[in-house]
């Protein structure tokens, strides 16, 4: 028996901003929210419910591929699925317990280096605490230990391999091109076997090379991670010619025979198992189109077995997860349907690592090339040095920036560390081990997670200030470890949007630093970092990038109270609520309003949920209309204060002496005043739609009248070949794209209205915003369809919802089907069966609610078979 595995590398870099711990609108992932959502959608949501097609391309099965594959999901990424995507989230965790029991009690999942930090270039504190930060973020997910783990880039050195190995791990995943040579393990006589035919570096199978994906994400786009080969080519080689030294076979240059396990040994005398995936079937897979046929990539995948070899072969490969969707579109569909045709195979076992290793240990040991990686053909100086690797940059551009970038992480890290301990050492037995086990509170921030934590490290009871201390000081080491991440180096350009995520977490630790230690270490970082130069000249060099992308990023607790204050202007805040990481209790408000004018005077508790810290806040915020706004904050000081401000500033504001009333805000407030610019980034988008809806009503009230009163013209010029004057073509596309986005996020849309703006557009050769229109109808039919599922018996519904599916499938832009096929398949399986019976019995609207539903999955593509 033959044995064949599929290993996903599902990875993003963290964007969340380190002082809101949340992800903030990305432009470049339009019309997504961000990259993370986007993605999700493309690649990690369609690999939990594939689609089986049967012979006339409908769906005929929806199929769940993590269920089947090995595969690493980044912890980081992981945590921002549980809370904006939990349906993907739970549908990963419920495959590895299916999978569990699918490969003899071997999950699929395995566990991944914390923050995808570069192992071999961390010192080793940073190296064993992302070990064990890793798994101990897989085992609260999971469930259960890790028997493997994922190194970031399969970046690997001995050290990497002991820190893996002192926490259990049994195996990790490597390149072809990492492997440098191998042997028979020692008989226990310790004579050792022959190298023969099939044997590692012999090419029996022609399976050596190498060619794998680097990590995921916003191809094409410079955003999220791109994709890089590694390695070299396969050729033949001679084991006889290099078995002199105790047996040991030289397989560097990708040489090595993928097809079986190796043990590792260690100094240490700890061991560990190393598996080289497959190297030319991975880069066919990523890079040469092999996904463009479910078929053919299954027939690829088990052609990799030789029959000369008298082992139980192990076909595998290993590319980034987000192959399957997001990079290949429909990759996941040609995965399904290749795990569907190689479980129909006789002689070949789908397995995963763990069930392979159980069945098969290891009977040859393999050593490592030192400072090797799967992306980069100088080892690992893509991450230090301008190695001449590149991804999506410009032929003249260089990557000069990497090593200052990195040396000045460096120093950073080494200046704080000494810093922590004799800080930490205050209240903890050991500062290094209560880092390591920080992890807990990290992935739960409740009060009892955080008394558990100091009850084994604390040397005493510690007092809620000493606590807040405490939780700064092991923020300073998270987001020193943060900024190591592998994808800050990964791309071309010391400004885009990865090494700026990376700048900012240094940011974050000097803040942090600044605040509880009193360390003046940011200008010594600001120094060395101006040693990073832009490609671009106008971004200038690090200092510069940091200056505008951290010094504008920060945030303390008075600037949270000045987000609230100011969006207090624009709805009714509950007396309790959270923004972003922070809490927030409204101990006194008072609202005044004068015409367009509006006041708002008030105290706050503000708590952050990361560090326990909290403030009481007094404020008070004018608008005078538009983006008028002007706002002030400040600790609370006392009762006679806060009611001397509210009466001062409310008393100009009653009698309309709006000039009056700023110069008491200011006068109260002295230098802590804010504006419209205080609100963070997705709250500033959303109020300055606000503010401008009536402006852009009016706007479009004007294209309005000059389309409907130029018509006739524009049609007659149509007919005749003329150009368009550009005036008129753009107020045509103003109102008709305006008019459609209204109409198709509209539940009761107008089904007639839209088919006649849609037939306008065509006929007048309009320009359409195709990805936004096509998303808001997206996003419609998704409502629907969630309707649909809680009231499968609404007729109407049903009707409408065909209607809708109908449009939407001739429109002339693309319309993701792809929630609403889920939703047709789950009531075709669930529900229609109910609904077959009473139409048997006579009923007529059940007659009526078939023949609508059937029309619904024909349109969607779903088999209706049974219906």
């Amino acid at each position: 028996m033959n044995y064949l595995c599929i290993h996903g590398h599902f990875y993003q870099p963290p964007r969340e901003n380190p002082w809101l711990e949340a992800i903030e609108r990305q432009d470049s992932a339009y019309p997504y929210h961000d990259w993370n959502e986007r993605i999700t959608a493309e690649s990690y949501a369609p690999n939990a419910v594939s689609r089986i097609l049967d012979e006339k391309g409908r769906i005929r099965e929806l199929s769940n591929n993590y269920e089947r594959i090995s595969f690493n999901f980044g912890p980081t990424l992981l945590h921002w699925m549980q809370h904006h995507a939990p349906e993907t989230y739970r549908a990963v965790l419920d495959a590895d317990r299916r999978s569990v029991e699918r490969f003899g009690g071997h999950g699929s999942a395995i566990a991944q280096v914390y923050n995808h930090m570069i192992l071999p270039l961390a010192n080793d504190r940073d190296r064993r605490t992302q070990v064990i930060w890793g798994v101990r973020d897989f085992e609260r997910r999971f469930g259960r230990k890790p028997e493997g783990m994922w190194l970031a880039e399969t970046a690997v050195d001995t050290p990497s391999l002991e820190a893996l190995a002192e926490q259990g791990i049994r195996y990790t995943i490597l390149a072809p091109n990492q492997a440098a040579r191998v042997r028979p393990r020692p008989s226990p006589e310790g004579a050792n076997g022959p190298a023969g035919p099939g044997a590692p570096g012999h090419d029996a199978g022609g399976n050596g090379g190498a060619g794998a994906a680097g990590e995921g994400g916003g191809a094409g786009t410079g955003e999220g991670e791109g994709r890089t080969a590694g390695g070299a080519a396969s050729s033949s080689h001679d084991p006889a010619s290099t078995a002199g030294d105790g047996g040991w076979i030289d397989v560097s240059g990708s040489r090595v025979d993928p097809t079986r396990p190796y043990l590792c040994r260690l100094p240490s005398g700890r061991e560990i198992t190393l598996f080289f995936y497959d190297g030319p079937i991975s880069r066919a897979v990523a890079f040469e189109g092999l996904l463009r046929s479910g078929d053919r990539f299954a027939g690829r995948l088990t052609d990799m077995f030789d029959g000369r070899r008298d082992w139980p072969q192990l076909g595998h490969i290993a590319t980034d997860g987000e192959t399957y969707g997001h990079h290949h579109r429909y990759g996941d569909m040609a995965l399904a349907r290749a795990l569907r045709v190689i479980e129909k195979r006789k002689d070949i076992r789908l397995t995963n690592y763990g069930e392979y290793l159980a069945l098969n240990p290891p009977e040859w040991e393999a050593e490592i090339i030192e400072d090797t990686s799967w992306s980069c053909a100088h080892g690992v100086d893509r991450w230090r040095a301008d190695c001449g690797c590149s991804t999506g940059g410009k032929p003249e551009w260089n990557q000069e920036w990497r090593a200052p970038l990195r040396a000045a992480l460096d120093w950073l890290r080494d200046e704080l560390a000494p810093l922590y301990e004799a800080a930490a050492g205050e209240y903890l037995e050991d500062p290094w081990a209560a880092r390591d086990d920080y992890i807990d509170v990290i992935l739960n921030r409740e009060p009892e997670t955080i008394d558990a934590f100091l009850a084994r490290h604390a040397v005493r009871e510690l007092t809620p200030p000493e606590q807040v201390r405490l939780t700064k000081l092991l923020e300073v080491q998270r987001q020193a470890m943060l900024m190591y991440t592998s994808c800050g180096w990964f791309f071309d350009e010391l400004s885009g949007i990865e090494t700026v995520q990376v700048i900012q977490y240094a940011g974050r630790a000097i803040q942090l630093a600044e605040e509880v230690l009193g360390a003046s270490v940011e200008e010594g970082f600001l120094e060395r970092l101006e040693a990073a130069r832009s490609n671009l000249p106008e971004q200038g060099d690090g200092r510069a990038i940091y200056d505008r992308t951290v010094r504008d990023a920060r945030v303390d607790l008075p600037e949270v109270g000045a987000h609230f204050a100011i969006s207090s202007l624009f709805g009714e805040p509950e007396d309790q609520t959270q923004e972003y990481c922070y809490d927030i209790d409204v101990a006194d408000m008072d609202v005044r309003e004068a015409g367009r004018a509006r006041l708002v005077t008030g105290l706050i508790t503000v708590t952050s949920r990361v560090t326990k810290e909290v403030v009481l806040l007094s404020y008070g915020v004018l608008h005078l209309g538009d983006h008028t706004i002007h706002a002030g904050v400040r600790p609370f000081r006392d009762a006679e204060a806060f009611n001397a401000m509210r009466e001062e500033v409310t008393a100009p504001f009653e009698a309309a002496d709006f000039t009056d009333a700023i110069r008491a805000v200011d006068r109260h407030f002295h230098n802590s005043t804010y504006n419209l610019r205080s609100l963070f980034q997705d709250q500033r988008r959303q109020v300055l739609d606000l503010i401008i809806e009536s402006t852009l009503r009016d706007a479009e009230n004007q294209y309005r009248q000059i389309y409907e009163r130029n018509a006739p013209l524009m049609r007659f010029l149509h007919d005749l070949s003329i150009p368009m004057p550009t005036a008129l073509s753009l107020a045509g596309e103003y109102v008709i794209n305006t008019s459609l986005i209204r109409e198709v996020s509209d539940p009761d849309m107008d089904l007639d209205r839209i088919g006649s703006l849609l037939e306008n557009a065509d006929r007048r050769e309009i320009m359409l915003d195709a990805q936004g229109i096509g998303f808001a109808f997206q996003t419609t039919l998704e409502t629907l369809a969630g309707r649909l599922l809680d009231q499968p018996d609404d007729l109407e519904l049903v009707e409408h919802l065909a209607a809708a599916a109908r449009l939407a499938v001739a429109a002339p832009f693309e319309v993701n089907l792809w929630n609403l096929q889920n939703a047709f398949y789950d009531l075709r399986r669930d529900h229609s069966g109910t609904v077959r019976a009473r139409a048997d019995a006579g009923d007529s609207r059940a007659r009526a609610w078939l023949h609508a539903f059937r029309s619904l999955g024909e349109t969607v593509r779903v088999a209706v078979d049974g219906v």
